[in-house]
């Protein structure tokens, strides 16, 4: 029989960290973080990063692991989170994997084969020096003309994906997209469920706004202000996420507290938009609408629980 698998993800600040707690207490699982963010050191208010309080002595993996000067990417992911999943089978227990990386799952899922991605780092540095020269723009229009579904589904400001996709087809004269497409049609190796955790559109808005304030109340400020004294700089993958790049704009005087604020809440929630569209091109996914649970976390963790227990999960 195939070995079980969790998934809990859905767009950012819907939710997903205490309930993938609450879920994991009840399933004798274990938590394997799919984000891309959350497995650096040091980055933990911008990440909205699960405190080690929150975990209630429930096993978390890939959470504060790397610097932030290492690259983390979704070959890297894959890896990573099969040696855990072995790890959490062999003790009995189920790996749930919780975040909304939706690549990171899909790869983790599916299996995807990644060797025929394999970077050319001379073709990269010369990709980023048009970047850098010319403006990503102009690297996602090299994009369109030779792969104009990865184009469209690859958002203009994601720059290690469209880099990666060019890569792709600077070795394989073949467009990504169809690799993809070819990969995404697999059957996964595993007994798994796909749950989404979703909200009405105006309420996920006010909650990323109300969370941006937090992390600004927190900290933020000071932690981006720590990370750039250690010498962290824009360019690296890690400060580019979403909540840093912006404040180091701040911090270098490009632009007011506000304006940084006001671009990161903008930014996310077109984030949110970008996760909610990936993983209704999912297959085999089961949607939990919040708000047809009262908002009540116990009817959702027993509706979640009853599709398991159907599923012969637990």
């Amino acid at each position: 029989m195939k070995k079980p698998l969790i998934i809990l993800t859905g767009p950012t600040a819907v939710g997903k960290t205490e309930l993938s707690v609450q879920l994991a207490k009840r399933v004798n699982g274990e938590i394997i973080s799919a984000d891309s963010m959350q497995v650096y050191k040091y980055m933990d208010i911008g990440s909205a990063k699960i405190k080690p309080s929150e975990m209630q002595d429930v096993p978390h993996y890939l959470v504060d692991l790397l610097e932030p000067d290492e690259a983390f990417h979704v070959v890297k992911f894959q890896a990573y989170a099969k040696k855990y999943m072995e790890e959490i089978w062999a003790k009995g227990k189920i790996p749930i994997l919780t975040g909304g990386t939706g690549f990171y799952i899909q790869a983790v899922l599916y299996d995807i084969d990644f060797t025929a991605m394999a970077g050319n780092e001379e073709y990269r540095r010369e990709l980023e020096e048009i970047a850098k020269e010319q403006g990503k723009v102009r690297l996602h229009e090299m994009l369109s003309q030779v792969d104009p579904v990865s184009a469209k589904q690859i958002h203009i400001n994601n720059q290690k994906r469209v880099i990666r996709a060019l890569e792709f087809y600077h070795k394989t004269g073949e467009p990504i997209s169809e690799h993809n497409e070819i990969e995404r049609s697999k059957t996964s190796p595993y007994r798994f469920a796909y749950f989404v955790l979703n909200d009405r559109r105006e309420n996920l808005y006010k909650r990323i706004n109300l969370r941006v304030d937090q992390m600004l109340d927190a900290g933020l400020v000071r932690e981006v202000r720590f990370l750039k004294e250690k010498g962290y700089t824009r360019d690296m993958i890690s400060m580019q996420g979403l909540g840093y790049k912006e404040i180091l704009a701040y911090l270098d005087g490009e632009c007011t507290l506000d304006g940084a604020v006001y671009t990161i809440k903008r930014d996310t929630r077109h984030f949110a938009k970008r996760q909610l569209t990936w993983f209704k091109r999912e297959r085999d996914v089961i949607w939990i609408d919040k708000d047809e649970l009262d908002y009540n976390n116990e009817k959702i963790l027993d509706k979640m629980l009853e599709l398991l227990y159907e599923k012969k999960m637990i």
